[in-house]
């Protein structure tokens, strides 16, 4: 099976037995979305909710 194909599997199965999944972060747009997740590895995603608000804030993009 050439990568592409497998890819296509992947996705078909995860589209299948995930259909209803979510994303627990809370975000706008891509730039909170990349924080928030960089941050949930360190801790969990209810932490990672209540600390982003503030910091958002502060700094509400990249080149801030």
């Amino acid at each position: 099976m050439r990568r592409a194909e497998r890819a296509t599997a992947v996705l078909a199965f995860l589209a299948d037995h995930y259909s209803d999944a979510t994303c627990e972060l809370v975000f706008k747009n891509p730039w909170e979305l990349l924080v928030a997740t960089v941050l949930s590895a360190q801790c969990t995603d209810v932490r990672v909710n209540q600390v982003t608000p503030g910091l958002f804030a502060r700094w509400p993009d990249a080149a801030s």
